[in-house]
């Protein structure tokens, strides 16, 4: 097993950070251009944000197909060749001819986008020390983080000044040149023991993991809290789009800095965790990430940045404890264990906007605000039942 901060650690921390990174940068990089697409192909708001819906919900989709697939024919080609497909399915966007195809392309890269964050955190269980697992997690999560931000980056500048498809061309091109460090870096497996693949024996395992009750209430808060997070990000810029604001494309872009506060959540999970029990630290993510919520009803921009800063790091520390706390929690077949969180995950982003659009026409931001209170009253309950239970076992800590 790969001891914390050995070279060795380094090394697969760094490769599977990269894949994050690339997995997330094309999976973000149309979301500052939603208004701009609502505009010009004269669809709705929540017709636009299919852009991102589709692709969230193939990746949910592709995730009960990797998951358990990685735990019969190992983690390392599934990564690499589902990264390379997702780069050249970015070029192939750059020529999407209309709303339709870009769509249906949208959905493919979706699909493949599960590849690795499907297995990625099952290869560091597999892996790593215990420690050095909890260590990784973090890092790679802050990978998702600056992914997002990237994507976001180059969508939005790109797309002002040279439109959509320019967009997609340059993630597409970043993404080939990553995929070709990413191979070179990442380590081959040693702690991976395959397993016939079965079709009724990964629907038992999916089963199991689905009756365990640590490992569903870890599953309904990620996708819940993400429902909220990510959907928010897709309402904030048809806001800022509007008077008084009136952002274009590439500073709607530049809003996503403000994930960088989830780099720094997600980065702190594992130092958190020496003081806090797992669930603790949800609880306090999620009451940041509504405390953070209630910043962006300011009129005033900078106000609104500083609030979406706060929601990304509440954010992030509740989804690093979340996935890690399943990899901790899986007796077996980790693979389709942390396969399922994703789903969970990806499922709840997939479905945010038939959640918020109602709150969204009735009140604008502030009704999108209330939507999301409800949600997170539900995550921190569950929060709350595992923090109850973790503190039993512990003997009290907290």
């Amino acid at each position: 097993m790969i001891p914390t901060h050995s070279r060795a650690w380094w090394r697969a921390t760094l490769a599977l950070s990269l894949g994050s990174f690339l997995v997330f940068i094309n999976l973000y990089a149309p979301q500052p251009l939603l208004p701009d697409l609502r505009e010009t192909h004269g669809v709705s708001t929540l017709v636009a944000s299919l852009v991102m819906s589709v692709a969230t919900l193939a990746l949910a989709a592709s995730l009960l197909v990797f998951g358990p697939l990685s735990d019969a024919i190992g983690r390392d080609r599934i990564m690499r060749l589902t990264l390379l497909a997702a780069g050249m399915l970015s070029l192939a966007l750059a020529l999407a001819p209309n709303f339709e195809s870009l769509l249906v392309l949208r959905a493919l890269q979706g699909f493949v986008l599960g590849g690795l964050p499907a297995v990625a955190i099952a290869w560091m269980g597999d892996e790593f020390e215990p420690q050095a697992m909890l260590a990784a997690v973090g890092l790679y999560i802050g990978a998702n983080t600056l992914g997002g931000i990237g994507g976001r980056l180059v969508g939005g500048a790109v797309g002002e000044v040279a439109g959509s498809p320019a967009s997609f061309m340059a993630v597409g091109l970043i993404t080939l040149v990553g995929v070709a460090l990413f191979w070179k870096l990442l380590p081959p497996a040693r702690g991976f023991t395959p397993r016939r693949f079965e079709l009724r024996g990964a629907l038992g395992d999916l089963a199991g993991h689905l009756r365990n009750p640590l490992l569903l209430a870890a599953y309904l808060l990620g996708g819940l809290n993400f429902l909220i997070f990510i959907n928010q990000y897709s309402y904030i810029t048809f806001r800022l789009a509007e008077a008084p604001f009136g952002l274009g494309a590439k500073l709607l872009g530049l809003i996503f800095l403000t994930y960088l506060g989830g780099t720094l959540g997600s980065s702190l999970s594992g130092r958190l965790v020496r003081y806090l029990s797992q669930p603790a630290c949800m609880m306090m993510g999620i009451g940041i990430l509504a405390v953070g919520t209630l910043v962006t009803l300011s009129g005033s921009l900078p106000f609104i940045l500083l609030g979406l800063t706060v929601n990304a790091f509440g954010f992030f520390v509740a989804h690093a404890m979340a996935s890690s706390w399943v990899g901790r929690h899986a007796g077996r077949a980790r693979g389709s264990a942390s396969a399922l969180y994703l789903v969970f995950y990806y499922g709840g982003a997939s479905l945010g906007g038939l959640w918020l659009e109602p709150f969204w026409q009735l009140a604008g931001w502030p009704g999108v605000a209330l939507g999301s209170w409800l949600v997170l009253a539900v995550t921190l309950g569950i929060a709350v039942w595992l923090w109850r239970g973790e503190a039993s076992r512990r003997g009290g800590r907290v």
